[in-house]
């Protein structure tokens, strides 16, 4: 990781650094396949990586906090559907994941921190 000249930046991340990243926030589409794996993958990529690289450990950690809060939303909004208006969270929450996923890789891609908005942070 080499130090990054522009304001506000403390470093600008390898190439091999940004595919990690990209990978730890992708990697919660597991769970579309397998239940759990959302956090799963996030997890194992955190745990493997943590210490090698501060900027992939950032995006890991931060994948693996907000799929961990969108599970808490998930599973309250399917309690929620009893009263009607899970019907409608439910996928709003789905769309809302899936999107900001996407954001997360996108900013891995190029280098940049990104946070998720609604995450829980309790893996610190």
């Amino acid at each position: 990781m080499r130090p990054r000249s522009s304001p506000g930046c403390d470093f600008e991340a390898e190439p091999d650094e940004r595919n990690w990243a990209v990978a730890a926030q992708l990697a919660s589409f597991a769970g579309c396949f397998v239940p759990l794996c959302n956090i799963a993958g996030p997890l194992a990529i955190w745990l493997m990586k943590r210490d090698e690289s501060p900027f992939i450990e950032i995006h890991a950690r931060e994948s693996l906090n907000f799929q961990i809060s969108l599970t808490i939303y998930l599973a309250i909004a399917g309690l929620l559907v009893y009263v009607l208006i899970g019907l409608l969270l439910l996928p709003l929450l789905i769309v809302f994941g899936a999107v900001v996923v996407v954001l997360a890789a996108l900013a891995a891609s190029r280098g940049e921190v990104y946070r998720y908005p609604f995450s829980i942070r309790l893996v610190s």
